[in-house]
């Protein structure tokens, strides 16, 4: 019974520990990364770069007119968006760190 018992332990743990694997290897390769801001800091490639990733950001939103705000203006200021269209606000640690006037993070 021990044997039976200690082999199922070891099981799970190769199990739990190649899944862990996978999935650092996956984020190594940039499969979720956030892509880099185009080299022109400013104008119109910069406007057309945040207006697509703030699109793709906000598209699930119920203020979306709202979340393209901020997330343009978010995104002029930090020159990136997190993938999604929620969270990984780690990705882009300016977007994350940003705030309203009320201490609220800014940036959806």
């Amino acid at each position: 019974m021990k044997i039976i018992v200690s082999i199922l332990v070891l099981a799970s743990l190769l199990l739990i520990s190649s899944s862990l694997a996978s999935a650092t290897i996956s984020d190594a390769f940039g499969s979720g990364a956030v892509a880099p801001a185009p080299q022109s800091k400013d104008g119109p490639a910069l406007e057309k770069w945040c207006g697509q990733k703030c699109e793709g950001r906000c598209k699930e939103a119920g203020m979306k007119d709202r979340c393209l705000k901020y997330c343009g203006i978010c995104c002029k200021d930090c020159q990136c968006v997190p993938s999604g269209t929620y969270g990984n606000k780690h990705e882009c640690a300016c977007y994350r760190d940003k705030l309203s006037s009320k201490g609220t993070p800014k940036c959806p």
